[in-house]
């Protein structure tokens, strides 16, 4: 897919927007959601765009929802309060709505990959949990992106969660000890992968399984990178911190 280095956008029309990268969290004046890595950006004015949103397409299909076609709106549609059907947060500027079936999704949320690959093993995004989520313990609504082997389930809205806390703690010049307390909040793929497995290693199909707990913990720094827009290596390897506590 051909990346335009340079756009013009209805919602910003005094200035061209130009592609940037940057390693700070930003919060993207279309869609309200935080991001980092590539973005759309007028120096001048101090506006912000996901890549997702300032390129996203007038009308879309998404394989979750295989009835529905969905239109790209710069304000939630109607007058009451509409919400992601991908990380159950408010929707609050772009979004895609259904009008047929009354689904929403952020537009970084309608681009997450299918299936993430940290190099080693993959990560399959999901409509629903097969178990319980390793950060909030339910199994609420909302995607999630979860292991071949359907043991480690993490919900798209969590991740969210934690980044946010995380951030609003560290570039709000928090005490130290608050942002260390929201990293360790951060759940370890590597740790909970190896204490599940350790108990079903000896039984039925407990070989096979357990090449799911080889996955390095870096796999959820894939996850965090696309939920923001910008799932790369790089990205992966600036939130990586968050992960490493």
């Amino acid at each position: 897919m051909k990346i335009d280095k340079e756009i013009s956008h209805p919602i910003h029309p005094q200035h061209r927007l130009k592609l940037e990268y940057t390693e700070i969290p930003f919060n993207c004046d279309g869609c309200k959601e935080a991001g980092i890595g590539y973005k759309y950006s007028c120096k001048r004015c101090e506006f912000d765009l996901h890549k997702n949103c300032g390129a996203a397409a007038p009308t879309i299909t998404h394989p979750f929802y295989r009835k529905c076609n969905f239109q790209l709106h710069y304000q939630p549609p109607g007058r009451e309060m509409r919400f992601c059907d991908a990380c159950r947060k408010d929707v609050l500027g772009f979004v895609y709505h259904c009008k047929r079936c009354g689904f929403d999704l952020h537009p970084c949320c309608a681009n997450l990959p299918q299936v993430l690959d940290d190099g080693e093993h993959n990560l399959y995004l999901c409509l629903k949990l097969s178990s319980s989520c390793h950060r909030c313990g339910g199994k609420g609504a909302g995607w999630c992106y979860r292991t071949q082997c359907k043991s480690y389930n993490l919900h798209v809205s969590c991740v969210k969660e934690l980044l946010v806390e995380s951030w609003q703690a560290m570039y709000l010049n928090v005490d130290k000890n608050k942002v260390r307390e929201m990293q360790t909040r951060i759940p370890s793929l590597k740790g909970t992968l190896k204490n599940h497995h350790h108990v079903h290693r000896s039984g039925k199909g407990g070989g096979k399984v357990s090449k799911c707990c080889e996955m390095a913990g870096g796999a959820v720094r894939i996850i965090v990178s696309a939920i923001l827009g910008d799932p790369t290596a790089l990205i992966a390897a600036v939130v990586g911190g968050f992960m490493s506590k």
